[in-house]
Parts: C-alpha cells; sequence; structure tokens
C-alpha cells in the first residue's frame, strides 16, 4: 500500500521529529520520506485527520481474547480488531484459553489464527503445565514456536522452587518470566481490597499485603538465580517501593501497571456492580495515587489494558461468584489521557517491545512503517456503543474520557475507525 500521511503531529521521543507536524509518506512496510507538502502520485492513498497525532504503533503487554475454547467471550479475528481500532499494532497473547497454550503446538496454532493481520499477536505460554503449578511447561519448545515470555495468567506459583527453577532454565534461552504476585493463603476468600469499603459493604478483602509478599518473595529468588522476571498489573503502593529497590540494585525486573488500577479506586464497587471485580483487586486512592507515581518516575515500565472479556453468564451474577475481569482495550487511551500527560502515556504503550525483546520502531526515513493515529484532545463519553468487544464487562462504562483513537497503519494495512 501506499500512503501519506498530512500535516500529522509526531509524537516520539526517540524521533529527530518529535512534536514537529509534517507529512510521512509510506511505501509498503517502510517509511519513504518526511518533510512539508510532500507531493505525490496519484497512487497513494491521502490520510488526514482533525488534529491528526502519529506515534509508533502501541503495544499491549496484556489482553485474553478466549479462543480457542472460549470463543463466546471472544474471537482472535473480532479481538484484533478491536485492538486495531484501539490504537494497538501488537498484542502479547495471555494464555488462559482452553486449552491453556502450555505448549508448542497451541503456540503455533494462535499464531497460525491471527496470520495477515494489521495487528502482531505474540503469545505468551504458561510457565508450568495446563496452568496448574505443579511441573514446568516446554518452555523451550513454545520459544522456538514463537512465545516471547512464560507465565501462567493471574494464578501465582505458590512453589517457590518451581519459580527458581523457571528463572534458571529460562536464562539458557533468554526466557522472561512472568510472576503474577498473590498470595492465595493470604487473598483467602477475598473478593474487593480489603479496606472501608469492603468493611462498610461486608464484602471479604484481599489485604495489600498479599501482593506485597510475593513480590518480596519472587525478588528474592531473582536476586538468587540472576533471571529475568516481570511482575505484572501491580496494585499495591509496597510493591512499587519493594520494585524501585530491586532496580537500584541492578535486578532484571519489569513491571507493568493496568490502566483500570491508574484510573479507579475500590469506591466503584458501592453498587456491588461486577464490572469492577477484576485481579488484583481496585484499591484505595493512597495506592491509586502511588501507582501513578510509579509510571512518572519510571519504576513501573508500562501500562496494560489487561484487557479480559468475560461472557455475560460468568460475570453478571452475585459478587462473590463472578469472575474477575475487565475488557480495555477500547477505553485504555482515553482513560490514561484524564490523569497523565500524551508523551508519557505514549512512552509506556510502547515501552513493553524493549521488555519482551520485539523491535522498537522509531519515526524517520527507511524505518518500518507501524503507526498509531489519535486525536488527543477530542472529549468523549464511553458508552456501550463505545465496545467493539463481544464480551461487555467493561469498569468505564459512562466514563469521560479525553483523546480518540483513529486507528492504525501496520503491515501495509490501514485501519480506520
Amino acid at each position: 500500500m501506499k500512503l501519506l500521511i498530512r500535516n500529522a503531529t509526531v509524537v516520539d521521543i526517540l524521533s529527530p521529529h518529535h512534536l514537529k507536524t509534517i507529512d510521512l509518506k509510506i511505501n509498503g512496510n517502510t517509511i519513504e520520506e518526511i518533510g512539508k507538502q510532500i507531493t505525490i502520485s496519484d497512487d497513494y492513498t491521502v490520510l488526514e485527520l482533525a488534529n491528526l497525532h502519529v506515534s509508533p504503533g502501541w503495544f499491549d503487554s496484556s489482553v485474553s481474547l478466549g479462543e480457542p475454547g472460549f470463543e463466546e467471550r471472544e474471537t482472535i479475528q473480532n479481538g484484533l480488531r478491536v485492538a486495531a481500532l484501539s490504537g494497538f499494532t501488537a498484542i502479547a497473547l495471555q494464555p488462559n484459553t482452553f486449552p491453556v497454550l502450555d505448549n508448542q503446538a497451541q503456540i503455533r496454532f494462535v499464531k497460525e489464527k491471527a496470520k495477515e493481520n494489521a495487528v502482531n499477536v505474540y503469545p505468551i505460554g504458561t510457565l508450568t503445565k495446563n496452568a496448574e503449578g505443579a511441573d514446568l511447561a516446554e518452555l523451550f519448545d513454545m520459544k522456538r514456536a514463537g512465545a516471547i515470555a512464560f507465565g501462567d495468567y493471574g494464578k501465582a506459583i505458590s512453589n517457590a522452587n518451581l519459580l527458581k527453577i523457571g528463572l534458571q532454565y529460562g536464562q539458557d534461552f533468554d526466557g522472561l518470566v512472568i510472576s503474577f504476585p498473590q498470595d492465595e493463603k493470604i487473598k483467602g476468600n477475598g473478593v474487593v481490597h480489603e479496606g472501608t469499603v469492603s468493611t462498610r459493604l461486608g464484602l471479604k478483602g484481599i489485604p495489600a499485603l498479599a501482593e506485597e509478599l510475593m513480590v518480596a518473595r519472587d525478588l528474592f529468588l531473582l536476586e538468587y538465580t540472576s533471571g529475568k522476571l516481570h511482575i505484572p498489573t501491580l496494585s499495591s503502593a509496597h510493591s512499587v517501593e519493594l520494585i524501585q529497590k530491586a532496580k537500584a540494585k541492578g535486578m532484571a525486573v519489569t513491571c507493568s501497571v493496568s490502566v483500570h488500577h491508574l484510573v479507579l479506586t475500590d469506591d466503584k464497587i458501592d453498587c456491588f456492580d461486577t464490572r469492577y471485580k477484576v485481579s488484583p483487586p481496585l484499591r484505595d486512592d493512597f495506592h491509586r495515587k502511588a501507582l501513578i507515581q510509579g509510571v512518572l518516575d519510571n519504576t513501573i515500565d508500562m501500562i496494560t489494558s489487561d484487557h479480559n472479556p468475560i461472557d455475560i453468564e460468568h460475570k453478571k451474577m452475585e459478587f462473590d461468584f463472578a469472575k474477575n475481569g475487565t475488557i480495555g482495550l477500547e477505553s485504555a487511551f482515553g482513560a490514561l489521557q484524564t490523569i497523565l500527560p500524551t508523551e508519557l502515556i505514549i512512552a509506556k504503550l510502547t515501552a513493553g517491545k524493549g521488555v519482551f525483546g520485539l523491535a522498537q520502531n522509531v519515526i524517520q526515513v527507511n524505518q518500518t512503517a507501524d503507526f498509531t493515529f489519535f486525536n488527543p484532545e477530542k472529549k468523549w463519553l464511553f458508552t456501550k456503543e463505545s465496545i467493539l468487544s463481544k464480551s461487555k464487562n467493561s469498569a468505564f462504562l459512562g466514563q469521560e474520557m479525553q483523546g480518540k483513537v483513529y486507528g492504525i497503519y501496520n503491515n501495509e494495512q490501514l485501519i480506520l475507525e
């Protein structure tokens, strides 16, 4: 495809064109020319939109799509369309399917299903067989098949020795281990953050300690093994402090935070609305502000939507029994724009590529054409009509948003709203 992007403001801190309004001439997968008032032949498509901004394509480090096994929640094809229209040109696909992605055949299956899409799919394999936490899965075989990391989505590895062995084994092939931090014994039957809201509503609480104990343990194991560790979706202020100290020691640890933990608090569950039941739970404003500070000072490496579609039969029920999870792709950018500056958001939505060993594109001549298009100033309301996913379990329904995504260009495909 031949494309001319007209009058676009570049948001890319690594590019010499950062914050400049220019034209970009694209030929196939390559940026052919950058400048003012570029002339083109008739065979070029021209893209010119109101207050158009362009950045390197965004990467989401935690996306669940259901297929195979839970197609009623989401399919790969529709999920990738949702990702594209939400501004993401690449996603890390979580292994919480049925069967789970715990061997090379399953990794190859999802990669084949995702072929020829505008959005690149990078599967995460489970760390343990069947994600049961008992035995290591076929990590090296999955790595060769295309898995970029290994972790049991939403499940902590309670066996410390197993995580130790995983961190040691992964060093043989530069494997990245993901460890979800939650002590199941401390969590118990908890369903929300332990605090004033849980007490007032009579719901069993999950203390921040449940996360912090596991973060501390995992960091001790990392220091002992010298492996590579990623800790996803932090929710606790002390967890941020622990990781900050580990990084100061030079340890190879990275971490992420979800959009909903940066924007929302446990006050939302006052009406027992299960759309706000997530794991880890939404916490109070003290923790939320600490997470934002962790993003600002770069302790937290990346922001994820933690997109997790759940069908209505498992979501619209009593709070104690509803499944955890919220969809988040469609609302990610608009929600973040209400609390963080645009340049920082883009940096945190692209930084994950480096962490997961993927190529990081820069907007300059002869580089790969991999773009996200957006208007950072448009205000809008997130409604049911805004949801493109098959599942509708969004924690952001009714929220005022700022910043609208137009679409993406990647793999020689232009996808626009």
